[in-house]
């Protein structure tokens, strides 16, 4: 008897295990995906999502997401001589994921080729693209985020904009004048303050005879992205805080006097390098007015925290669809795991989660599109915050109820639950965490009279379609009009959580099947909703929610989720 035909060679048989999630397109499976882009007006950019949703779930580009991970940025702050190099080493496959998204433009398209939708576009880019690499995201978006800043100083816009707008990605670290493609990233946070930047000591000379020109010596606490070409910093000017642009190089070619401490060991987002760096005497360029920095700097913070909500809503989008994929190949008790009736209302529950997620965070993209509109500018205003604090904080939530799907093989570092589970917390904490943007909700209400109006138009719009929302709404109207004349701070996250609730509510009513509206409605708005997932009421589309979240292709598939009644 040879080897193979021993039955004690058996034990090494791999058996009731699910198939790797690789080589689907992330687009073409997304549902509610493309409803939300052709609804809210980028539905020319469908050939090109195609394209790099193909290109984010082949095999190729899901390993480079796992590599770029496990082996992360590795600080070299001196060459063998003892000279300063104050650089980063990167895995290639980082460098792949990168080249990927500034080739889709993923960092500064809807500026580089102004149009109807192009924000939404990008959102929707951004969404797949961090479920196979949510590190990359932050050169990007802070990338992104910079143009509207960098565009107040003329004479810094003309030399960076164009390099900025290319859709090269450049990794060397020459002055910009050689560079083919640029990058810019962010430096606010001091030990000392934290989300209170007006505390930072780092302070700003200027220098005497020169156009703006400043001298800064102090420290950045996490400086994020230290790799990028320039960095937006705040430093104290003799006017206060203040906004300034400080390249990586002189324009006479030396490097600047930024000097990097050491690399933050985080929880997660291992693939992004993140740094303490001291100013020791760094040159940097004023952009706004003096003592302005921070009305300078949000226009940016803006725009990222758009991404934050954005980009957790992508990898609620991916943890979602390995849960389904494993519940479709696992079997349990002789049936698979879909199809057993409790775990069809966890499923369920998930997709729901995910479906207000995106109809959310889309119609919010949608609002950077109308810049000259006065009314979603206002809308802008109090759902950005409002998003960016809802879907982050439910993230998490997702994560770890799509990982119990998966069992053990969720928990483990092999595969890509852990990996997200880790990143969940972190679009929370950046760009202001949730006790600022439950604030800045309120001040958006208290500056802007008609805001409510504008607001509530979401859900004027559904009225009459589904009377858990009807009357969740009336009781909401209540409480922001008292808001807007008592604000009670306490009360905040309350009042932000209720108000994303309702926006995506009435999106889902007017926009989702009934089965899913329905759904969301019930379980998110009555009284009775559980405290957990899977408690939706029995006579929800269990099957067909699960369809719409499921990572298979119908048409393509070989194995589709099978259902039974119990």
């Amino acid at each position: 008897m040879s080897d193979h035909q021993n039955p004690a060679f058996k034990t090494h048989d791999v058996l009731n295990q699910s198939q790797p999630l690789v080589d689907y397109n992330l687009f073409t499976t997304n549902r509610a995906l493309q409803e939300a882009v052709n609804r809210e007006g980028a539905s020319w950019s469908v050939p090109a999502l195609k394209e790099y949703g193909a290109l984010l779930g082949s095999e190729e580009m899901v390993e480079n997401g796992r590599l770029a991970n496990k082996y992360p940025p590795q600080l070299q702050l001196f060459d063998r001589f003892g000279n300063r190099r104050d650089e980063i080493d990167f895995h290639p496959a980082w460098h792949a994921i990168m080249a990927a998204a500034v080739a889709h433009g993923l960092h500064s398209s809807p500026w580089a080729h102004p149009r109807a939708g192009a924000h939404v576009a990008r959102a929707a880019a951004i969404l797949m693209h961090v479920q196979i690499e949510a590190g990359s995201q932050c050169p990007v978006t802070m990338t992104y985020g910079c143009v509207p800043t960098i565009s107040r100083r003329k004479d810094i816009a003309d030399i960076w904009l164009p390099k900025i707008f290319s859709s090269i990605y450049d990794q060397r670290l020459v002055p910009i004048a050689e560079k083919k493609g640029a990058l810019v990233g962010m430096g606010m946070t001091e030990k000392q303050g934290g989300s209170d930047v007006r505390t930072n000591t780092s302070t700003a000379t200027l220098m005497p005879g020169t156009d703006g020109e400043y001298e800064i010596v102090g420290h950045k606490w996490f400086f994020s992205a230290p790799m990028c070409d320039a960095f937006l910093v705040l430093a104290q000017a003799a006017k206060g805080i203040s906004c300034f642009f400080m390249p990586l190089f002189l324009p006479d070619g030396s490097k600047n006097a930024i000097h990097i401490q050491r690399l933050k060991e985080k929880l997660g987002n291992s693939a992004n390098a993140s740094s303490e760096v001291e100013f020791h005497g760094a040159r940097a360029w004023l952009i706004g007015e003096e003592g302005r920095g921070v009305p300078t700097i949000i226009d940016m913070a803006n725009y990222t925290r758009l991404d934050c909500a954005v980009g957790t809503t992508g990898l609620m989008v991916q943890v979602v669809a390995q849960a389904i994929n494993h519940a479709t190949y696992r079997e349990s008790f002789k049936h698979k795991l879909i199809a057993h009736p409790l775990m069809q209302n966890v499923l369920a529950d998930l997709v729901l989660e995910v479906e207000g997620a995106q109809a959310l965070a889309l119609r919010v993209a949608r609002a950077f599109d109308g810049q000259n509109d006065e009314a979603e500018s206002h809308f802008r205003r109090v759902i950005t915050p409002t998003a960016k604090y809802w879907i982050c904080k439910r993230g998490a939530s997702v994560a770890v109820e799509a990982m119990e799907v998966m069992g053990g093989n969720g928990y483990v570092e092999e595969g890509p639950m852990a990996r997200i589970y880790k990143e969940m917390p972190l679009n929370s904490i950046w760009e202001g965490s949730g006790n600022i943007m439950c604030l800045d909700m309120l001040r958006a209400f208290g500056k802007t009279r008609d805001a409510l109006e504008i607001v509530r138009q979401e859900w004027v719009l559904a009225k009459g379609s589904n009377a858990s929302l009807d009357k969740y709404a009336k009781s909401l109207e209540s409480d922001i009009l008292q808001s807007q004349s008592e604000i009670v701070e306490s009360q905040a996250r309350r009042l932000t959580e209720r108000l994303a609730l309702c926006v995506s509510a009435a999106l889902l009513v007017r926009n989702a099947p009934s089965y899913v509206a329905d759904a969301f409605c019930a379980s998110r708005l009555d009284r009775d909703w559980g405290s957990t997932f899977g408690t939706l009421n029995a006579n929800v589309h269990f099957k067909e929610i699960i369809e719409r979240g499921s990572p298979v292709e119908a048409a393509e598939s070989g194995i589709k989720p099978q259902f039974v009644t119990k």
